[in-house]
């Protein structure tokens, strides 16, 4: 039985994970500032709270005599943030800052009305643009240029919240190089802590892991029955490299309807999208062998035909994964775009342009791609997909193959990082 503070742990170490695997995988990873959208219930509320917090403290500042108990709070608040921005050793800084934002000093200026409230705003801004990134200067700019001090006070905290994603994001540059060199040994040693808190937290990755196993065996044994003589005890030697490698490319065909496995869970959204690429190379593969096996004598002497077919497919294949794409449409598109590719090849050429019959059957092959048991499709899905198989297409020399290689491989390299991944299990 799984105690909830048990199931807490867990989740706190699988968010860990999921950060630092983000973290060292994707080069673009960082923080950003996002506003709440104006009409949500959350952004109006925090307007409505922000806009009465100012309010009030404009209005305890326009008291005679000025009331600077929730000002001194603030300037309390931006001296702990300026002091978290120092590094170690910059010991005169923080001695300044410390000196010039004594609250218990303020309160004594306060109490004989004697505080010099701008006077500390432009310090504090002063100090802002020495500690900030070069991308805020112009923000340091327009603080300086502010007169009221409410709103002075309100940009500040702006400007503060900006520098504090700036650094965020600094420290995860540093924090990348590191993450990429022992990624392995850290999500090892999480998924370890995982498995103490929640024994059963792998269970779906080890189904995953038998599942390919099995289809191992069950190949090898296809090919021992039908080799005379062949030994059966091959059976038990399957290589754990191509047990992992098969496993993650049968992820490209995962019905993502179902949980993924616990160890993939950090690369879902990646793993969806290489689908997409996959599907889309399925479909690319299908346009090219249909144009070859109808028009191929007639562009044969076009080197890069093979290339211009990619390029026309690609973008219209765009969003396979969405609910709302039409397959049927994009490849009418595809097959409209081909003939005009093919006809203008030819007329360069001086040669006479496809009749409208076999620029039809060429359409209409096309299109019916998407129908269920299409020959061409057959044939494409009837490659089983394996590590082994992708090495053969990649040397295939046919002049339209070409066109979906690059695809295949990053297939290719996704299969053999895959096994880097889940070494550790």
């Amino acid at each position: 039985m799984v105690t909830f503070d048990e199931l807490m742990a867990a989740a706190r170490n699988l968010t860990d994970l999921t950060l630092a695997h983000e973290i060292a995988v994707n080069a673009n990873f960082c923080i950003k500032h996002e506003d709440l959208p104006q009409n949500s219930l959350v952004g109006t509320v925090k307007r409505i709270v922000h806009k009465a917090f100012w309010d009030h403290l404009e209005s305890e500042l326009n008291e005679d005599p000025p009331e600077y108990e929730h000002a001194i709070k603030l300037f309390e608040e931006i001296k702990e943030i300026l002091l978290s921005f120092l590094t170690p050793g910059a010991n005169r800084i923080q001695n300044q800052i410390c000196e010039v934002l004594d609250t218990d000093l303020i309160r004594q200026q306060a109490e004989h009305n004697a505080v010099d409230i701008h006077g500390l705003a432009n310090y504090i801004i002063n100090t802002m643009g020495k500690l900030c990134a070069p991308i805020r200067d112009n923000d340091i700019k327009q603080l300086k240029a502010t007169d009221n001090i409410v709103e002075l006070l309100r940009q500040i905290f702006h400007v503060l919240d900006l520098m504090k994603m700036d650094m965020a994001n600094y420290t995860i540059q540093c924090l990348r190089p590191y993450l990429q060199r022992n990624l392995v040994d850290y999500e090892r040693t999480k998924f370890q802590e995982i498995l103490e808190e929640t024994p059963s937290a792998l269970d779906l990755t080890t189904e995953w892991i038998k599942e390919s196993i099995e289809d191992e065996l069950s190949s090898i044994s296809d090919e021992s029955s039908s080799s005379s003589g062949a030994d059966h005890s091959s059976k038990s030697n399957i290589s754990p490299t191509l047990v992992l490698n098969n496993g993650y490319l049968k992820l490209l065909q995962w019905d993502y309807h179902k949980t993924i496995p616990e160890t993939l869970i950090t690369d879902e959204v990646r793993l969806q999208e290489l689908r997409e690429k996959l599907n889309q190379l399925k479909i690319i593969a299908c346009v090219c062998l249909i144009t070859n096996n109808m028009v191929g004598a007639a562009i044969v002497d076009v080197p890069d035909f093979a290339d211009q077919l990619k390029r026309v497919s690609v973008p219209l294949l765009e969003g396979m994964s969405k609910k709302t794409f039409d397959l049927k449409e994009a490849l009418n598109a595809i097959g409209v775009q081909i003939c005009s590719k093919v006809n203008g090849s030819l007329s360069e050429r001086g040669l006479p342009t496809l009749n409208a019959e076999t620029q039809n059957n060429l359409m209409g092959q096309i299109a019916s791609i998407v129908e269920e048991n299409n020959p061409v499709c057959s044939l494409i899905g009837y490659l089983r997909l394996t590590s082994s198989n992708l090495n053969q297409l990649l040397m295939l020399k046919s002049h339209f193959l070409t066109a979906v290689k690059y695809y295949v491989k990053r297939v290719k390299k996704y299969c053999l990082l895959g096994g880097c991944a889940v070494g550790m299990l």
